[in-house]
C-alpha cells in the first residue's frame, strides 16, 4: 500500500455513552468521517475503558458489545453492535509490539468507548474492530512507542482510533448543562490544541503533570492516553485535522484530531 493509501489515525472525543443515541453535531462529524475516509479493511480500537496491568489485545471471532456504564435509559443498553474480531489482525498486533508481552484475550470484547462511536462511523457493523487495552503501569512515552510500533498497520489497511476525552473530570461535570467550560479545562484544551498542531510529543507526554490545570483537566490518565497512541502513529508529513472542539458540561472535551484525513473532512 503506498502512501496515497495510507489510512488514517483518529483520536476521537466520545463523551457521553447517550452519543450513541442521539443525533448531535459529534456524531454527525462521525458519521461523515466513516462516508468519506478510505474503506478500512479492520479497525485497531484503543478505548479509554478497557485499563488492564500489562497489555492485551482482544482475538475473539466475535467480540460481545460491552456495556460497561450505568444510570442510563433501557435502549442504550438494548444496543448491539455486532462486528467482527479479526484474531489474524490481533496476531499482527502482537508481533509488531514484540518485545512488548501482549496478551491475546478471549473475554473483553467491544466496550462502548469504540461502539458508540463506531456504530455511527459504520452502522452496518461490517469492518472486523480488535481492541487494545491500556496498560496503566506504564508511563506516557510507553503509549506513544506502541502507536509507533503500530504505524505500519496504517498501511496495511487498518484503522487506528483512539477514544477517549482530552479532558475529562467527571466529579466536576454540571449534569444540567447550564455551566460553561470552566476557565481551567479551556486553558487544557487550547495546550493541548497547541501542542497537537505543532506536533510537540514531548509537551503531549507531559502534559497529564506538573500544573493545577492538568491536574483538574486528567484527574485520572485513562482518557487521555488513547491520544498518545494516535500520535506515536502519526507520520511526520502528514496534516493535522482538528475537529469537535468543544467543552460539555464543563469538563468533557470533545477535542479530537485526525492525522492524514482526505482533503474533503477538513470541514467536520
Amino acid at each position: 500500500m503506498n502512501p496515497l493509501q495510507r489510512m488514517p489515525a483518529l483520536f476521537i472525543g466520545h463523551g457521553s455513552p447517550m452519543n450513541a443515541l442521539q443525533d448531535n453535531q459529534f456524531t454527525q462529524s462521525w458519521q461523515r468521517l466513516g462516508q468519506q475516509i478510505p474503506r478500512p479493511k479492520a479497525i485497531l480500537a484503543i478505548s479509554a475503558h478497557w485499563t488492564t496491568s500489562g497489555t492485551a489485545v482482544t482475538a475473539m471471532t466475535t467480540p460481545a458489545t460491552i456495556h460497561d456504564f450505568g444510570g442510563f435509559p433501557q435502549a442504550l443498553f438494548d444496543m448491539h453492535y455486532p462486528a467482527a474480531g479479526d484474531p489474524v489482525l490481533a496476531a499482527r498486533v502482537c508481533a509488531l509490539l514484540a518485545p512488548t508481552p501482549v496478551q491475546m484475550d478471549q473475554s473483553w470484547g467491544l466496550d462502548h468507548g469504540s461502539w458508540s462511536v463506531l456504530c455511527k462511523m459504520y452502522p452496518a457493523a461490517d469492518v472486523p474492530v480488535v481492541q487494545l487495552s491500556i496498560d496503566l503501569m506504564q508511563d506516557a512515552a510507553f503509549h506513544l512507542d506502541l502507536g509507533r510500533r503500530l504505524a505500519t498497520l496504517r498501511e496495511e489497511g487498518v484503522l487506528i482510533i483512539g477514544s477517549g476525552n482530552i479532558v475529562h473530570n467527571l466529579r466536576a461535570i454540571s449534569w444540567d448543562g447550564t455551566t460553561p467550560a470552566y476557565d481551567w479545562a479551556q486553558r487544557f484544551n487550547r495546550s493541548m490544541r497547541d501542542f497537537l498542531l505543532a506536533d510537540d510529543r514531548v509537551q503531549l507526554c507531559n502534559a497529564m503533570t506538573g500544573s493545577a490545570d492538568a491536574r483538574l483537566a486528567v484527574p485520572t490518565t485513562e482518557h487521555f492516553l488513547p491520544l498518545l497512541y494516535v500520535v506515536g502513529s502519526k507520520q511526520a508529513s502528514e496534516t493535522i485535522t482538528l475537529f469537535n472542539d468543544q467543552i460539555e458540561l464543563g469538563s468533557i472535551g470533545m477535542l479530537s484530531v485526525g492525522f492524514g484525513l482526505p482533503a474533503q473532512s477538513m470541514n467536520l
